[in-house]
């Protein structure tokens, strides 16, 4: 009922401009974004890699609805690139599809993510394609197995909360896809996606025992500390190196259990994003974990 009810209200305007507007919440919003410029998310990574941590950086932004602004993204992606390299630090990228031009045509956006990982090849840098709504599920599955052909650098994500998750897993398993499994942060009908946390996270274990046996270094992205122990036991149960896979949590978001995860030996990544759209992300951040919820409330109160 929360989730529903914050990502509703992400899409009313009033509440947009007001929240973006707002010295506090855009103070606020710093916990869980970077900042607004690349050179602010490329010092957080320098740091996170101090502690032992990986990055993936994401630009945020998406559903642009023209080519110019798609090119724009494009230029962009590949500007992080460049820096991430003159940088020295330890990142891969993260893009979205529908800032690529996918909403204008799959033409337009496919062309623009070849440009991407083409460019990446060089370094090489691995570059993940980001997964959306539902509505862009099958465009996304698509696209990333036609390109893992062409290149070895890329991946995707899978989100447990989704039926077809387990054989859009198989499918990417036998051409070697990486995968990061995710829960889902967006709202989704009952007829695509299962309605009950509790059905999510079992989907979301049973997905993840198949990656560990099976997958290609595949990313765990969770923040839930009884699906991690469960990950770690079941890797030493079956002998899965903890070399072979990682875990993700996102940037502002328990970091202990990063660090602790890290001492044990542990390859975690952190999720981090930047730029000036960052109200959509914040929301799904909410809607996700209450906790977060209540720090950005607790925060504004003192403000």
């Amino acid at each position: 009922m929360l989730k529903d009810t914050l990502l509703n209200i992400s899409q009313n305007e009033s509440v947009h401009k007001f929240v973006t507007n707002n010295r506090a919440t855009r103070g606020v919003a710093r916990r869980f974004v970077a900042g607004e410029q690349l050179d602010e998310a490329i010092e957080v990574a320098r740091t996170l890699n101090q502690r032992g941590l990986l990055v993936s950086l994401d630009l945020l932004g998406e559903n642009v609805l023209g080519e110019e602004e798609a090119l724009s993204a494009t230029k962009d992606y590949i500007q992080i690139l460049d820096n991430i390299k003159a940088a020295g630090v330890d990142a891969n990228i993260s893009v979205k599809m529908t800032a690529l031009g996918l909403d204008v045509s799959r033409d337009l956006s496919d062309k623009n993510v070849i440009n991407i990982l083409e460019h990446a090849q060089q370094f090489p840098i691995f570059v993940r394609i980001d997964m959306e709504g539902s509505a862009y599920t099958e465009a996304t599955i698509r696209t990333t197995l036609r390109l893992r052909e062409r290149f070895e650098h890329v991946g995707t994500v899978i989100q447990s909360c989704l039926y077809r998750s387990k054989q859009d897993i198989e499918q990417m398993i036998t051409q070697g896809v990486r995968i990061r499994l995710v829960k889902g942060a967006y709202k989704e009908p009952k007829n695509v996606a299962f309605p009950l946390k509790r059905d999510v996270d079992h989907n979301y274990v049973r997905l993840m025992t198949l990656l560990l046996l099976r997958g290609n270094y595949p990313a765990l992205a969770t923040h839930d500390e009884a699906i991690i122990n469960a990950a770690c036991k079941y890797a030493r149960d079956n002998g899965v190196s903890p070399r072979s896979f990682e875990f993700q949590m996102l940037y502002g978001i328990r970091r202990d259990l990063q660090d602790k995860l890290v001492q044990q030996g542990y390859k975690v990544r952190v999720y981090v994003p930047y730029g000036s759209q960052w109200y959509p992300y914040l929301v799904r951040r909410m809607a996700e974990r209450p906790a977060n919820l209540m720090f950005v409330v607790s925060n504004l109160l003192r403000r």
